[in-house]
């Protein structure tokens, strides 16, 4: 028996994502010094690229 082709899980369904969780973009912006450690706010973080 033969799996039907919309059923398929290939890497035809793997897309990049265009956002960061909190963490990885706390990450960035301390990486990039743009926020340091003891400024660790809950809302108001800056944008950051992906």
């Amino acid at each position: 028996m033969s799996l039907h082709s919309s059923l398929r899980t290939g890497g035809s369904l793997v897309q990049k994502r265009s956002v960061l969780t909190r963490a990885e973009r706390v990450a960035q912006l301390l990486a990039q010094k743009k926020m340091t450690q003891e400024s660790k706010k809950a809302l108001g973080l800056p944008k950051v690229r992906v």
